[in-house]
């Protein structure tokens, strides 16, 4: 499904082409897109970024579209060292002065766009961080343009948006219960596959079993 055509859905599911209402279709779609981003670990929205730490600097840059760690790790000796993840005040209490240097055992989130690491690198280490990421909306390419989302959660991404416009709208409330419901059904069969079909294969543990929903 394309940007144009879950318009266009919206628009024919609401049968709503008010001037404002169609204004805001693209804002119903980033809202939708961030119900199913908070509600659902998919693999695919995981990221790696290289770098590299700054000696006697406590502080390491998040990448711009970073929202979540899933870990951190330092090389070594040409191997890797993960470090392990700690609540700010813990790395911060662990070396109370910065100008304490030595290989990092432990990060944290220090503010929304930085880590903080303990102890102070005593050297420019290379870094490599696995982290979840904020994928790119669908509102932001051409009307023909798709995304992950789009094109294999095509049920979900429709009634994600359907119910920001219909909140919008001030809908009849069966209707919304109806939207809710079947967006419940999307996000569980999404679910199904990151978090279970994504996670594990048949070989090492044979076919997968679980709840038919």
């Amino acid at each position: 499904m394309t940007y144009d055509e879950l318009k266009t859905a919206i628009q024919d599911y609401t049968e709503n082409d008010e001037t404002t209402f169609v204004n805001n279709l693209p804002l119903f779609i980033r809202l939708a897109e961030e119900r199913i981003l908070k509600s659902i670990q998919l693999n695919l929205f995981q990221k790696n970024a290289g770098g590299a730490m700054t000696a006697s600097n406590k502080f390491l840059a998040a990448p711009l579209d970073f929202l979540a760690p899933f870990s951190l790790s330092i090389e070594v000796s040409g191997a890797k060292e993960f470090l392990l993840f700690k609540d700010l005040d813990f790395v911060q209490t662990y070396t109370p002065d910065a100008t304490t240097t030595g290989q990092p055992k432990y990060y944290a989130q220090f503010d929304v766009g930085n880590f903080i690491v303990g102890p102070t690198p005593d050297a420019a280490y290379v870094v490599e961080l696995q982290y979840l990421y904020r994928p790119a909306s669908l509102t932001a390419g051409a009307g023909s343009g798709t995304t992950w989302l789009s094109e294999n959660a095509e049920i979900t991404l429709l009634y994600a948006s359907l119910i920001e416009a219909y909140t919008y709208m001030k809908g009849d409330p069966t209707l919304m219960q109806t939207y809710n419901q079947r967006y419940a059904e999307g996000i569980t069969r999404l679910k199904n596959l990151g978090e279970a079909q994504e996670v594990v294969d048949e070989y090492r543990y044979g076919q997968i079993r679980k709840p038919r929903t």
